[in-house]
């Protein structure tokens, strides 16, 4: 029976194989990918199951028949192989790095070979760097040395509720994988409590000549429901993001993604404070539409006819 590492990646390339050879003989396609006629018209039986989100009329992967002649008539958006964008090879290649050195997996050796062939292809793809040192592998670096010899931390973390970066001696206590992510668990000696801190916020990380001792109270995060959870004081933003602020749905959690036209798509997110919100779509410009709630938006208005009565004060000379 062939297991789905044989079939999946089969079933990926026959859509933009088909695309391009309209009305090909079945037995020709069979022999392009090495299998027999009943094998490929199984394979074209589930791509027919297969599509886009909706998975109704319009959404679904359509094949026409005709003799023994396959065509595609729509493709669901798979005309061409699927790639990673430069931002996704990145943090996929970074997230198998920390897995790799996570103690307990049993199965090391899949995962560096798995890094292996993601790096080769990676570093042939624009916007990859795969030989440079990001700030998150530097953070991965420490923590993993501060684990290792049992010492503690001092950090510059960034929070972007606050919009702010606090300075922070930790007693680390795991490294954990979550959601794509990778987080450092620690005994923050400031808060006084246990608290996970995104390595790819952590700006500036300095081993200390001390030994790591968390409290005795400190216990591990249940991460098994995630790692956000929603709180009553939340309030929720529906934003409207052009391609190039996509990031922010990357960046930040989201409660729900949807995609819309030309790479644009519309998210919902929690925020604590509306201050911070503001910000965040201001420093967007262009590139976001407050869709909810009104009061966000009225507010985003507030703040930038303020900077504009500002700067009609300014001197041509100051203004630039």
């Amino acid at each position: 029976m062939e297991g789905v590492a044989q079939r999946l990646p089969r079933l990926l390339a026959l859509v933009p194989y088909l695309l391009v050879r309209p009305g090909v003989p079945i037995e020709e396609v069979a022999a392009d990918f090495s299998i027999t006629v009943p094998v490929l018209r199984r394979d074209l039986e589930l791509l027919w199951m297969c599509g886009l989100p909706g998975y109704g009329p319009g959404d679904l992967i359509d094949l026409s028949f005709e003799g023994d002649t396959v065509t595609v008539t729509f493709d669901a958006g798979m005309r061409r192989p699927l790639r990673l964008s430069g931002a996704e090879a990145t943090a996929l290649v970074v997230a198998l790095r920390a897995l790799a050195e996570t103690p307990g997996v049993l199965d090391a050796g899949s995962v560096r070979r798995a890094l292996a062939k993601i790096e080769a292809a990676a570093g042939q793809a624009d916007g990859v760097v795969v030989g440079l040192a990001t700030r998150e592998e530097a953070a991965l670096s420490a923590v993993r040395d501060a684990l290792d010899h049992r010492r503690a931390l001092h950090i510059r973390y960034y929070t972007p509720a606050r919009d702010t970066a606090s300075e922070r001696t930790v007693d680390p206590m795991r490294l954990l994988l979550v959601e794509g992510r990778s987080y450092l668990e620690a005994w923050c000696r400031w808060a006084e409590e246990v608290r996970l801190f995104r390595l790819d916020r952590i700006e500036h990380v300095a081993t200390l000549d001390e030994p790591a001792l968390p409290p005795p109270q400190a216990r591990p995060t249940d991460v098994s429901a995630g790692l956000f959870r929603a709180q009553p004081d939340q309030q929720i933003a529906v934003l409207t993001l052009a391609p190039d602020a996509r990031w922010v749905a990357e960046y930040y959690p989201v409660d729900e993604l949807i995609e819309g036209e030309a790479g644009a798509a519309t998210v919902r997110m929690r925020y604590a404070e509306t201050g911070w919100m503001v910000r965040l779509v201001l420093g967007l410009g262009a590139d976001v539409v407050v869709r909810e709630p009104s009061e966000l938006a009225a507010a985003v208005v507030q703040r930038a006819l303020a900077a504009v009565r500002r700067s009609d004060h300014l001197a041509p000379s100051d203004a630039g």
